[in-house]
């Protein structure tokens, strides 16, 4: 009775969680369209909610990845994944409030890693470093990079390519480029945030004994 308890407390604490990542994260892939007056704010709204569905539900790598590749099998608890959510709920409203730019991915991997580490008397083994580096640290640094890079000879292409256009057809042009921008950023974000709390919530169902690991693996590929 106690581990159902716990466990939808869990699930409700992931849809918290959820929430807070809508207005904390959501919100930047619409704001250029909003702020340019591209799009109304209850169009660009409607296009992000809708795109960031269809990515969490076309792809579950994240999930997987949230669900057993950083924290080693067996060490997390329900009461474990409670902590580690409220830890990245209160830390997301916390740099929200501020307008402090933050991870909301980092935020609840550090809360499982922090409630992990903890909970097993600062035992550092119950982590999976190798996921950890691999998935998320390397990621962490070379992403930046990678944006920086393709940002910038993407810019430089664009620049030459229109050099000679009027500013009105410049503006035309890159009205439509700017909704479909956004609505890409938005699908990515849900193919990539919006899989936190799926994941969160699988990995309470395994620890509380309501979902076999192997049916995860099975399940996600």
């Amino acid at each position: 009775m106690l581990n159902s308890t716990i466990i939808v407390v869990v699930i409700i604490l992931a849809l918290v969680f959820d929430f807070i990542n809508g207005f904390h994260d959501t919100a930047n892939s619409i704001a250029t369209s909003i702020g340019t007056k591209v799009l109304t704010p209850m169009q660009a709204l409607l296009m992000a909610a809708v795109l960031n569905f269809v990515g969490a539900m076309l792809h579950t790598e994240v999930a997987k990845t949230i669900g057993t590749g950083i924290i080693n099998n067996g060490v997390a608890t329900p009461q474990i994944i409670a902590i580690a959510l409220v830890g990245a709920i209160i830390w997301n409203l916390i740099t929200w409030y501020f307008a402090i730019p933050s991870s909301s991915s980092h935020a609840l991997i550090g809360g499982l890693l922090g409630a992990s580490i903890t909970s097993h008397k600062l035992d550092f083994s119950v982590v999976n470093w190798k996921g950890f580096f691999d998935k998320i640290i390397i990621p962490l640094i070379s992403s930046p990079i990678f944006g920086l890079v393709i940002g910038f000879l993407f810019m430089f292409l664009l620049t030459w390519i229109f050099h000679k256009s009027t500013h009105k057809k410049v503006n035309w042009v890159f009205k439509k480029l700017q909704i479909c921008s956004a609505a890409l950023m938005a699908y990515s974000h849900g193919s990539n945030d919006a899989q936190k709390s799926m994941g969160v919530i699988t990995m309470a169902l395994i620890a509380g004994g309501f979902w076999m690991q192997k049916t995860l693996l099975s399940h996600y590929g």
